[in-house]
């Protein structure tokens, strides 16, 4: 029977023991980071010795314009210069929404030779912060020509994920101290809730780091998580404080899933900004299982979600069809400690799993609260 509740998988290379202890320490120095030129710092201080690189920039997106905020080089390069965001290939890749990878710079009509002359780059990898909507970019350099290992390119990408969430952690503060500073109270909020985001990061890291079974299994699932987390704040931002619809914060949750295969059904249910990511992160770790393990890794499988209002409290189903039987492994991993304690704990309510010969069914049960509200039926 195919083991169930273990979401991580093997890519072809990742970081060697040594290079995920330096990782982990990167993210939780990013998690003090209060300013971008504090998160530049903590990047240009790890990212060359992570790749080998001769010269590391932090670009920055201004509108229509790139900044190269500061720079760690065997030489000069950019620093505090400007330029227009199709006109570098820091902005093509933040535009393409894609790393770029330049084994030779002289040999890409991409980049702007004259800017690079004057400089010791001969090769370079750009890969962007946030794909999915870039704000930055990192840039890696060296000074002769070369290929890129895949496991050097997973580096910087992992980098670039965590300097995401502190960039956006910086972001949050800013803008929410410039509203609010006249309001002590909020800006303890603040201070609570951009604490707790990164406790988040750092615990993901560390529980992930303590449970993996290789190197390589720890590139995959943690990556997965730090973007699993950083949707959820990227939904808390969308919502304006208005609070996130339950249905929202499983798609969100449910992001590798093809469409077609996940089917929802149950009346509005509104969620704090707190209990949304919760609800997120849970269901990033079943979708994880049900890619890998269960339901959704046979071409007939589905998933089913639904939830019902009944005594005062929210009762939900997640329930795979079509999928594998399996067992409950004897050594929990993550996942499954976070499904069935931490999770549950987090909304003040219990919940049970049951793996079945048609696969997987998991249930939560919690009250009704501030944090849980319910609002009109969904069509």
């Amino acid at each position: 029977m195919a083991a169930l509740l273990d979401t991580t998988s093997e890519p072809a290379l990742a970081p060697d023991g040594g290079q995920l202890a330096t990782l982990v320490e990167t993210i939780e120095k990013l998690s003090a980071a209060r300013t971008a030129g504090d998160v530049a710092a903590v990047v240009l201080s790890v990212a060359r010795g992570i790749c080998g690189a001769d010269g590391v920039t932090v670009v920055l997106r201004d509108g229509d314009q790139c900044v190269y905020l500061d720079e760690d080089a065997i030489g000069p390069l950019w620093k505090g210069r400007r330029f227009p965001v199709d006109h570098c290939i820091s902005g093509w890749a933040m535009l393409n929404r894609q790393m770029a990878v330049v084994p030779d710079v002289y040999a890409d009509d991409r980049i702007p030779h004259d800017a690079y002359r004057p400089t010791f780059v001969r090769s370079l990898v750009m890969t962007p912060v946030r794909p999915e909507e870039p704000i930055a970019a990192i840039g890696a350099y060296w000074a002769e020509i070369r290929e890129f290992a895949p496991a050097e390119l997973a580096q910087l990408q992992i980098i670039a994920r965590a300097t995401a969430t502190a960039l956006e952690n910086v972001r949050l503060i800013d803008s929410l101290q410039d509203a609010l500073a006249q309001r002590d109270g909020l800006i303890r909020e603040l201070d609570h809730r951009v604490k707790n985001n990164l406790a988040s990061v750092r615990a993901i890291a560390q529980q992930t780091l303590r449970t993996a079974p290789s190197p390589e299994g720890f590139n995959q699932a943690f990556l997965g998580r730090l973007m699993a987390l950083s949707r959820g704040h990227e939904m808390i931002a969308r919502s304006a404080g208005a609070g996130v619809r339950l249905d929202e914060a499983i798609r969100q949750g449910a992001g590798d899933i093809e469409a077609g295969r996940l089917h929802l059904h149950g009346p509005e249910v509104l969620l704090a900004a707190e209990t949304a990511v919760n609800v997120l992160l849970a269901v990033h770790e079943l979708a994880a299982n049900a890619i890998g393990h269960g339901a959704l890794s046979r071409p007939e499988g589905r998933v089913e979600v639904n939830w019902l209002v009944a005594g005062g409290r929210l009762e939900l189903e997640w329930r795979e069809l079509g999928g594998p039987g399996g067992q409950v492994p004897e050594r929990p991993g993550f996942g499954l400690r976070l499904l069935q304690t931490g999770f549950p704990r987090s909304l003040a309510g219990a919940a049970s799993l049951h793996l079945g010969a048609d696969g997987m069914s998991y249930s939560v049960f919690a009250p009704l609260s501030a944090a849980i509200r319910v609002g009109v039926p969904i069509a």
